[in-house]
């Protein structure tokens, strides 16, 4: 099992990117070794679906839960049908965030937790 977090930098103790689909890296994270792989978003710089891109580099990943800070609808679409459970709302580190998922501390969310285009500032 993997958890994707978005996150600033590459590194466990990066803060957790409150903007999904706009994060600078997604990190997939084994939660019992706490093992990553790191993968440059292809939605951080996108003209428009920067969430979907990301989304969708989570499901090729296979992540079963991703710990964020927001979700917009077209993510969570996406994020949704491929079965992954979505934490949102998140605040710490991506270490702490993995952690909190793991130990079940998280609650899953059900629906957007951003507007369409927030990260372009112009929803949430």
């Amino acid at each position: 099992m993997k958890i994707a977090v978005s996150a600033d930098r590459l590194a466990l103790d990066s803060p957790v990117d409150p903007m999904f689909g706009r994060c600078r890296v997604l990190l997939f994270v084994d939660p019992q070794t706490m093992q990553f792989e790191a993968l440059d978003n292809p939605g951080a710089d996108a003209v428009g679906g920067a969430g979907i891109q990301a989304a969708q580099a989570v499901v090729r990943r296979r992540a079963a839960s991703l710990v964020t800070g927001n979700v917009g609808p077209n993510a969570m679409q996406v994020l949704e049908a491929a079965g992954i459970t979505v934490h949102t709302g998140f605040r710490g580190t991506v270490r702490d965030g993995v952690e909190a998922c793991r130990s079940g501390a998280l609650p899953p969310t059900t629906s957007t937790t951003a507007g369409r285009h927030a990260g372009h500032g112009a929803g949430a």
